[in-house]
């Protein structure tokens, strides 16, 4: 596995500081920027990257050094500073170490993984950097987060307790798309990913691969045994089963028994999905539907957002929109977070169409064994969008998941529809009393003024029972006319 090495520290490194910790590799490595300057990489004799590090970044959001890993932190605002090993180089993990050591040292600061702390003396080489190595490593100009390339996909080997949407990884998966080619995350079955990952790993021939002393590899979010072929982790075929993957293979192999080891915890997570889109213009502030959500059911804001994990700055209606503004036309990706006391974490995606500016988000909130959903605040949620935000539609669910948001590799059992909401743009454009007048036992709920409003469709909301997805399906037949 790579090593990953953090250094929290309450002041930001200065160049020098960094700068010492780069010597640690000794006077003869070179130094040199990748990705416009916000990596710095320390290389061999061969040009091959050592040790890649990225520009410290400023966190003012409680809880992510918690949250990310499950390590205490300064009290906000505090530096984090993330350098990351090569594979397949025994000298990589020693230089991590000793760069962030240096860096905490020097800042008053922390290194984890407490036990990547290393002494502050040089590292020597060991003969060990041959480019001719074999082919756990990338080449030399790939991205520093991807460990091995072939032509089908890119292979990323981490060992931390969340896999984060970093920028390091958001990078790799932009390269990696662009490039036309798939993403595989490796790691061992202790780590978990973040939500904010989850997507970009769930449709092959991307993949979040999880290598285990019994089972051997194995899909993270599926439990398909895995093996390695044809330049990529594909599922094991049946015994007449084809070497190319398809759905019908990859629903045919068969599934780890690590991934069946599922214990009932009382824990559940209320999802909802939802889709803006307002008129552009200069008044036009961006975030408002989401802390809406936040505000209907929690009674707060959201704590933090970041363009990558951890989300790094308070929350900011304005900051937020000032950012997307900037990067227009071009789309703009968010991660927002709830506080330490109310997990929640939340995606947002901003872009241009041409109805206006639209807003995609995906917010989720974790609830213990002893805590009651709030799914009684739904349609009060969903009335905040319909009248103040241009709301196309709403989509709830609840599951039975973990608290924590944290997702790992066992089986989740999927959710259930608790509530299904359209915008009063859409009602208006269905025929006669057809959003009104459904194949369903319960009337929707009128959203906003009688003369206009949207309507919010209430479901069972029962994760043990999945019939509501049922129901869903004919109201969204019937709504659309079929």
């Amino acid at each position: 596995m790579t090593t990953d090495v953090v250094a929290l520290t309450p002041k930001m490194p200065d160049p020098w500081s960094v700068l010492a910790g780069l010597l640690s590799g000794g006077p003869d490595r070179e130094v040199r920027p990748h990705a416009d300057g916000a990596v710095v990489q320390l290389c061999d004799e061969r040009g091959r990257p050592l040790l890649s590090v990225e520009a410290p970044l400023l966190i003012q959001v409680e809880g992510e050094a918690e949250r990310l890993l499950g390590a205490d932190a300064p009290p906000v605002p505090f530096w984090w500073t993330e350098a990351r090993a090569t594979t397949g180089v025994p000298e990589a993990e020693d230089l991590a170490g000793t760069f962030a050591s240096r860096i905490a040292a020097l800042n008053r600061g922390s290194v984890w993984p407490p036990e990547a702390a290393r002494p502050l003396d040089v590292v020597e080489p060991d003969g060990a950097t041959n480019a001719d190595s074999g082919p756990t490593l990338a080449p030399a100009d790939a991205q520093p987060a991807v460990d091995v390339l072939t032509d089908q996909v890119a292979v990323v080997i981490q060992d931390r307790p969340v896999i984060a949407m970093t920028a390091w990884l958001s990078g790799a998966l932009t390269a990696t798309a662009a490039q036309g080619l798939g993403l595989q995350i490796v790691t061992p079955p202790g780590t978990a990913l973040s939500p904010a990952v989850r997507p970009s790993v769930s449709r092959a021939p991307s993949r979040w691969v999880v290598q285990d002393e019994e089972c051997g590899y194995y899909d993270g979010l599926t439990g398909a045994v895995l093996s390695w072929r044809q330049g990529m982790f594909r599922p094991v075929p049946g015994e007449e089963g084809p070497e190319t993957e398809t759905p019908e293979t990859a629903q045919s192999a068969p599934v780890a028994n690590a991934f069946r080891q599922v214990a009932e915890t009382g824990e559940r997570q209320l999802t909802l999905s939802f889709r803006t889109v307002h008129p552009a213009d200069d008044r036009l502030v961006l975030g408002g539907p989401l802390e809406a959500v936040f505000q209907a059911l929690t009674g707060r804001p959201p704590a933090g957002w970041g363009t990558a994990e951890p989300a790094n700055s308070p929350w900011s209606l304005r900051q937020l929109t000032d950012l997307a503004r900037s990067r227009a036309p071009e789309p703009t990706w968010f991660v927002v977070t709830g506080a330490p006391d109310r997990p929640a974490l939340a995606t947002l995606r901003v872009h241009r169409t041409t109805a206006g500016v639209e807003q995609d988000m995906t917010v989720t909130f974790g609830y213990g064994a002893d805590e009651h959903p709030p799914l009684d605040a739904l349609p009060a949620a969903a009335e905040a969008l319909a009248t103040r935000h241009h709301l196309v539609s709403l989509l709830a669910q609840i599951r039975k998941a973990p608290r924590d948001l944290a997702v790992r590799p066992r089986f989740e059992p999927p959710g259930a529809p608790a509530g299904f909401a359209v915008g009063p743009d859409e009602v208006r454009a269905m025929p006669g009393d057809r959003a009104r007048r459904t194949p369903l036992a319960t009337a929707p709920l009128p959203l906003g003024p009688a003369t206009r409003p949207g309507l919010y469709y209430p479901f069972r909301a029962d994760p043990a029972d999945l019939s509501g997805w049922q129901d869903l399906a004919r109201l969204l037949t019937h709504l659309k006319g079929e």
